[in-house]
């Protein structure tokens, strides 16, 4: 039996998830990264993205993180991040809307300072929309 990693999930306003988990894997600012007990310990900025859960090699739950901060070591994964949901509470619908208004925001940008305000808030929506849309874990 594989050993379990501690995984925390913790917002500005409280702590989200506290469990033991087979592995993670975590949407890194350079790319995907899976981690499990044992791990070396790393510090990782998190992209826009979404931390999928394993429990006996299957998917126990796949959350949307809009961006953060991982810090893991052999028995303890913590994350630091910001607008978090269960990606199976996404409405696509919805969230295809919240794109197109994003995307008519840049636009109607007056400046460069609020162009890349709405340019970073298009690109976590397009993230969001992508971990509903993810094919590899459908």
């Amino acid at each position: 039996m594989v050993e379990a990693l501690k995984l925390e999930l913790v917002s500005p306003e409280k702590l989200i998830l506290s469990e033991d988990v087979e592995m993670a894997v975590l949407p890194g600012g350079e790319g995907d990264f899976g981690v499990m007990r044992g791990h070396s310990p790393v510090i990782s900025t998190l992209r826009p993205g979404e931390i999928v859960i394993f429990e006996k090699n299957k998917i126990k739950s796949r959350i949307f993180v809009g961006g953060g901060f991982a810090e893991v070591n052999d028995q303890i994964c913590t994350i630091l991040a910001e607008d978090v949901e269960n990606v199976d509470d996404i409405n696509r619908d919805e969230a295809l809307k919240m794109l197109g208004i994003a995307e008519e925001e840049i636009h109607a940008a007056a400046n460069q300072s609020v162009r890349n305000i709405a340019t970073r808030k298009r690109d976590c929506l397009a993230a969001r929309l992508s971990a509903v849309d993810n094919p590899a874990y459908s």
